[in-house]
């Protein structure tokens, strides 16, 4: 198992050359098509009382279409090379992504950093949540990703389990890989025992690694799991993503919402 595409989603109000150098590395290390995506729509008509005042036009589709071409140039610059492909379309970011990603088997991100604008801005935790494929929410700054020492987070849920699944490419490919659980203070003996299957399902997969159980010690989930990470070394976090969604509004888990727009370090996110 590897990957064989990885789509970058490159933003339209903020190109980050870090992120797309990172991604063409990635394409390196697994030998994969390097996908480069935006997406913006055109703004609604102004409506006052009902009554539409002013209609979308062909030059605004015109400037969406400039605007989106500009971002693609900057991709192919940034990215350094001619085997590439870039797709975009004039749509919501967030409608877009999952409809490219059934073409992907790995998306690269940035981090959400609050609200943004809806018709050019795409938010993280929708694309994990919605995009079926593995997600790499990388933070701003970070150009590549070596990945020597992958450490899961692990929590006995359908999330966890897949997101165990999804990150066997870069488990194949590190030094290191831990798997380690918060639980309950008093439980860590127990933790360790369950953890050591997730260990013997990853041996039959030719990866070894190795189980560490930390107790709660209260405040915020996603902080305490990414700073025993960084204690431990790890250049890469993986983890399930959990929450659901009515009407567009993703409700997060405390621990998902903190590592989507605070952590330190690149997290692989499942869902």
């Amino acid at each position: 198992m590897s990957y064989a595409v990885v789509l970058i989603y490159v933003d339209v109000d903020k190109v980050s050359r870090e992120r797309i150098r990172l991604a063409g590395g990635l394409a390196d290390k697994f030998n994969a098509k390097l996908v480069g995506m935006s997406a913006m729509i055109v703004r609604s008509p102004v409506v006052a009382e009902g009554v539409a005042i002013a209609a979308i036009t062909e030059s605004d589709i015109h400037d969406v279409e400039e605007r989106l071409g500009a971002v693609a140039r900057s991709f192919r610059t940034f990215a350094g090379r001619e085997d590439v492909e870039w797709r975009q379309a004039i749509a919501f970011p967030d409608d877009a992504l999952p409809r490219a990603a059934r073409g992907a088997d790995l998306i690269v991100i940035g981090q959400s950093q609050g609200l943004g604008n809806a018709y050019c801005a795409l938010d993280s935790g929708t694309a994990v949540l919605t995009a079926g494929r593995p997600v790499l929410v990388v933070p701003d700054g970070i150009d590549h990703l070596k990945a020597d020492h992958v450490l899961i987070g692990w929590k006995d849920t359908r999330e966890a389990r897949r997101a165990v699944r999804d990150a066997l490419p870069f488990c194949h490919e590190a030094e290191r890989v831990t798997v380690m659980e918060i639980c309950e203070p008093g439980a860590q003996a127990q933790a360790r025992e369950n953890l050591e299957d997730v260990v013997g399902y990853l041996a039959r997969h030719r990866v070894k690694a190795k189980a560490l159980a930390f107790p709660e010690q209260g405040g915020s989930a996603g902080a305490r799991l990414a700073g025993l990470a960084k204690e431990q070394g790890a250049d890469l976090l993986v983890t399930g993503a959990y929450g659901h969604g009515r009407l567009r509004e993703w409700i997060f888990g405390g621990m998902t919402r903190e590592l989507l727009r605070h952590s330190p370090m690149c997290c692989l996110m499942s869902h």
